[in-house]
């Protein structure tokens, strides 16, 4: 099995570095992508995802870019938004308790973002290069809630237009890890329904998440 065998837009989604500075979402588009969020799957209903919306150019915004890593500080601004996911591990009031299962069911909703992305003819590069306690701090999150990550979302841009190492991103070659080293029986030991795996390298270029 090889990436061209799984369905749209399983198939195309990539995560690229290049956006269009001056593409621009709208209010509706934004809306149908927190709707694909909204309908992911969640223990017992608890939809523990939040979204904070940083529209490019919104006071949002401006905080997330403060505090972008080094490495996402020259692609990340140009996305025309971003969403930082959220995960509430605690209802109001009460003690944080285990993450790991609001952790599970944002990845799932923000997984709904970029397949919604790509469907809508956009792109969406999900990222974690942020100092979470500080955009956190600036935006209110309480502390029964916890950022994630985040998902720059808009529509890919000119090459040209970026320093070299942001374009070159664009041009690594996507790479998985073979079925056999991922789906086990008991650990280690690979499920012995697998059918011979074909090339772990996707045929378009795009980094590798």
């Amino acid at each position: 099995m090889n990436p061209v065998d799984i369905a749209e837009p399983l198939h195309s989604r990539w995560s690229p570095s290049v956006f269009d500075a001056g593409h621009v979402l709208t209010d509706e588009q934004l809306s149908r992508l927190l709707e694909a969020a909204q309908w992911a799957p969640s223990a017992g209903n608890r939809q523990p995802w939040r979204y904070l919306v940083a529209v490019r150019g919104s006071a949002t915004h401006d905080v997330l870019v403060r505090h972008l890593s080094r490495g996402n500080s020259g692609w990340v601004p140009r996305a025309a938004a971003v969403l930082v996911s959220v995960a509430v591990v605690a209802e109001e009031g009460e003690e944080p308790g285990d993450p790991t299962i609001p952790a599970h069911d944002v990845g799932q909703a923000s997984a709904h973002v970029s397949l919604q992305a790509r469907a809508m003819g956009l792109h969406a590069h999900q990222f974690a290069g942020f100092d979470h306690d500080a955009v956190a701090a600036e935006l209110g999150v309480p502390p029964h809630a916890k950022v994630v990550a985040a998902i720059a979302v808009g529509r890919r841009g000119n090459p040209a237009e970026v320093p070299e190492r942001d374009a070159e991103r664009d041009h690594r070659v996507r790479r998985r890890r073979p079925l056999e080293e991922t789906a086990f029986t008991r650990w280690g030991e690979a499920w012995a329904g697998l059918v011979p795996s074909g090339p772990t390298v996707a045929p378009d270029p795009g980094v590798a998440d």
